[in-house]
Parts: structure tokens; sequence; C-alpha cells
């Protein structure tokens, strides 16, 4: 199933946080994480990840893209971030230099670093699933079905 790969939606900043009662929807907030923005697609076969500029991510992280075929149960596209933690457990600090070093042109160094310093995926958005393009429900709808 190929999906439609929308622009990814960036924070932007503002003066004050407007009034939510008079936002429709009202607000949803997530933290500012030290990664990289990335859609996944899963067809039910193939894992691609996508980088907010669309450039290819997918070859970079293979152990997220093993993670992914093993878990997701259908077809989807999810928004998200791919980061790196670094640290003993319980006091882990997601390592920008530790993600950056992930993107290098040699397919044993992509190997060697996703054992030494495996990335982890945020979800944030489902967007698709199986054959349905959710972008258009409100985002509380497709949050929870993410969850699920």
């Amino acid at each position: 199933m190929a999906y439609e790969i929308p622009a990814p939606m960036l924070a932007k900043a503002v003066p004050a946080i407007p009034d939510h009662s008079k936002v429709d929807g009202g607000f949803s907030y997530e933290p500012k994480w030290d990664g990289f923005r990335a859609l996944v697609s899963w067809d039910g076969t193939d894992v691609e990840i996508g980088s907010r500029g669309a450039k290819p991510l997918t070859r970079y992280f293979p152990e997220l893209v093993a993670a992914f075929a093993e878990i997701l149960p259908e077809p989807c596209l999810i928004d998200g971030e791919v980061v790196v933690a670094r640290g003993e457990p319980g006091a882990q600090r997601l390592d920008w230099e530790a993600l950056s070093q992930r993107i290098h042109p040699a397919a044993s160094r992509v190997t060697m670093l996703s054992q030494e310093t495996p990335a982890m995926f945020i979800a944030f958005d489902l967007l698709a699933r199986g054959d349905r393009d959710l972008q258009s429900e409100p985002f509380s709808a497709r949050r929870a079905q993410l969850e699920d």
C-alpha cells in the first residue's frame, strides 16, 4: 500500500498561548525531542522511514525496520521522531551526537552503530491505517488509534 506522504506539521513559536476554549478541538502538546522527525510507512511487506524533507532514512536504522515489521499489526503511516538515548537505565538522556553519527555511507558502520547505539521511535500521530487515510479525522481520534 503506497501512502501519500504529507509534509509534517512543525511547531511554531507564538508570543502567547492562545485560549484553548477558543480553539476548536483544544490543544495537544508534545515534548521537544532531540531527534530526526520521521514518517514511517509500513505496507505489510516493506518498512520505509523518511525524513521531514522526504529524504530516505530506512537504511540507517535497520533495528527500527526490524521492530516495525514485527510489531505493526497492519499497514500504516506514522509520524514521529527517531531518537538515540545513552546512559544508565533511569538516567538516560537523548544524544543528538550519537544519532547524527548514524547517517553514515558505510553499511558496516550503520550495522555496528545500530547495535552500539540503537535508535528508538517516538510516535506522535497515526496518519493512515490499512487503506484509510486518517488525516481528515480529529487528532484526538487518530491519537487514540495510535495508542490502541
